[in-house]
């Protein structure tokens, strides 16, 4: 590992923070690419499974900011075991409902009760924030959690995809329930890096997403959201009308390690200029990805071009946590990064329903027009609402790169 990110380890208690983070993240890129699936294993219907996807995505949409905001009160420990005992319950319910034929509506149900999951990229970033406020080491610590996040969808569609076409349909559905339960109570049983609680927030009576800045990252991630969740369920109708629907895992892994080379590279700069400019390149360069994916014609080809399609993710996103802690204040900064989260899972939710229609209706080629045309949206939403990311939060002069510039003039 590069010494810059070897040093972040010096903190005491970020090893086991950031490893429980890892594995309690693992459902992220399991669980609906385990339930599509499964579903398609079980019913042939991809409709039906982008719809399910979709209501955890949604379900996790409205519900996520809610825990952390409540996190950011009351603090982790309190608010995420039971959080998590819900979706454990929840998913328990989708897999029986599922392998017994129970009725759709009960599916539903249970897929609703799935999004009550923490987010837990947003509860280590807090962790990360705690512990490096205000030093160049944050870039740093955000950009090996986006590589972290990278590593997981990198793993986990190979193996969800892999266990529920070799072993039994739930199988990959049912191994994310694990990395759950394993994650979140190895995370909360750590109190000595827990973030201190806010409990004057709720005098406030206001919400994070407040900020005109957060506003405008959540609506453009809502379209790059909708890109993630196009191309998870198209590539798996793709490699199963090429007749190798396993083969699927390792394309959309690539993808992930396009984004993790990216984010490795990117962690290892100290970015200088305004990080709107650079977040707004990012999701330029995310659109302009998704259209060699309307040309190709095989797998080998589709591999390659979802690599180069990742290559813009990470640095995106490490430079919208930047974005939120100047935009957002500090006894919110949990709530404000689930926000992005939420706009993502709401991404998803429309990218996963879109594309099983389109699929359903014209084929897995056709599909691929819908991450394109979301990735048009997000550059348009994203130079509509550019110039408020000019306007930082009340208190929030900078970012930690400009803080660092500061700092930098201060000493010169």
């Amino acid at each position: 590992m590069p010494s810059p990110y070897r040093a972040l380890f010096a903190a005491p208690g970020s090893k086991a923070f950031s490893a429980a983070g890892f594995v309690g993240r693992m459902p992220l890129s399991m669980m609906g690419i385990g339930v599509v699936t499964m579903v398609s294993q079980l019913t042939g219907r991809y409709g039906l499974a982008g719809a399910l996807t979709a209501t955890i995505a949604l379900a996790a949409a409205a519900i996520g900011p809610q825990i952390s905001r409540l996190v950011d009160q009351y603090g982790q420990r309190r608010v995420l075991r039971p959080a998590t005992l819900v979706a454990l319950a929840a998913s328990a319910g989708l897999l029986l409902a599922a392998h017994f034929d129970w009725p759709e509506w009960v599916l539903f149900v249970c897929a609703a009760g799935i999004g009550s999951v923490p987010s837990l990229g947003a509860m280590i970033r807090a962790r990360w924030a705690s512990v490096y406020r205000g030093t160049p080491q944050l870039h740093t610590a955000y950009s090996f959690e986006s590589v972290v996040d990278e590593v997981c969808f990198i793993f986990g569609p190979i193996m969800s995809i892999g266990l529920s076409t070799a072993w039994f349909p739930e199988a990959g559905p049912l191994l994310a329930a694990c990395f759950l339960a394993v994650g979140v109570f190895w995370l909360t049983a750590q109190r000595a890096t827990e973030p201190a609680p806010h409990p004057r927030a709720r005098q406030d009576g206001g919400t994070a997403l407040r900020s005109p800045g957060l506003q405008v990252l959540v609506a453009t991630f809502v379209a790059t959201g909708t890109i993630f969740g196009a191309v998870d369920v198209v590539t798996v109708a793709f490699a199963d009308e090429q007749g190798h629907k396993r083969a699927a895992s390792v394309v959309l892994a690539l993808y992930a390690a396009g984004s993790c080379v990216a984010g490795l590279v990117f962690g290892l700069l100290r970015p200088k200029g305004a990080p709107g400019r650079r977040w707004l390149l990012g999701v330029c360069m995310m659109a302009v990805s998704m259209i060699p994916l309307l040309l190709v014609g095989n797998l080998p080809l589709l591999a390659v071009a979802l690599f180069v399609a990742g290559l813009a993710i990470a640095p995106t996103m490490i430079t919208t946590m930047s974005l939120i802690e100047e935009h957002v204040p500090r006894a919110q900064l949990t709530e404000g990064m689930t926000w992005v989260s939420t706009g993502l899972a709401v991404g998803v939710a429309l990218g996963s329903s879109f594309a099983g229609w389109v699929i359903d209706a014209a084929g897995a080629r056709a599909g691929y027009g819908v991450p394109a045309i979301s990735g048009a949206v997000a550059v348009a939403v994203g130079f509509l609402g550019y110039r408020r990311l000019s306007r930082p939060a009340p208190g929030r002069g900078g970012t930690v790169e400009q803080h660092s510039e500061r700092e930098e003039r201060h000493v010169a």
